[in-house]
């Protein structure tokens, strides 16, 4: 694995409910997400507005409303992934990319890349950085549960225009 340490900006597509914990990494931890099981918080972003629109929209050809959040982050011990697999790298990051969602859902199998997150974790990975299957940006993966006091993921909400709770659209 390559790890680096992580400073910059990164942006997420919320949907409107979800966006008074734009934190808290729940909703991937409900049911998984590519790089996390359940039960296991994490923070998907994008490294571009394009990339976390892309993103959010998936292969929809229309955009369901949605609220754009700005984060500030500085992490260490992040591995970079975005360069994709090659020799350098473990056999088990092949399948980093694999259609988790159809593995789970569809055939109810655990996806290879749950122990891809499974294995960052246990060597003190905080996250991943990885190149979208959507856009030419890139992804970033936290695990927001195993950051140390010198890691910093801030929301750039100045005005304190976020809701603060999710009667907020009702």
């Amino acid at each position: 694995m390559i790890f680096t340490d992580w400073s910059g900006v990164a942006f997420r597509v919320h949907d409107p409910r979800w966006a008074y914990d734009p934190l808290s990494g729940k909703g991937a931890a409900t049911h998984g997400g590519r790089a996390n099981r359940p039960g296991i918080n994490a923070l998907y972003l994008s490294t571009t507005i394009e990339t976390a629109i892309a993103e959010y929209r998936q292969l929809d050809a229309l955009l369901q409303p949605a609220l754009i959040v700005s984060y500030r982050i500085s992490v260490a011990q992040i591995v970079d992934f975005t360069c994709g697999y090659n020799s350098t790298w473990e056999n088990l990051w092949q399948d980093f990319f694999c259609d988790w969602r159809k593995l789970k859902f569809n055939d109810g199998v655990e996806p290879p890349s749950w122990a891809i997150g499974d294995h960052v974790l246990a060597t003190g990975g905080k996250g991943i950085m990885f190149r979208s299957a959507l856009s030419d940006g890139a992804n970033l993966v936290l695990f927001p549960d195993f950051f140390t006091d010198s890691d910093l993921i801030r929301v750039h909400d100045p005005n304190f225009c976020l809701p603060k709770n999710q009667n907020s659209w009702l």
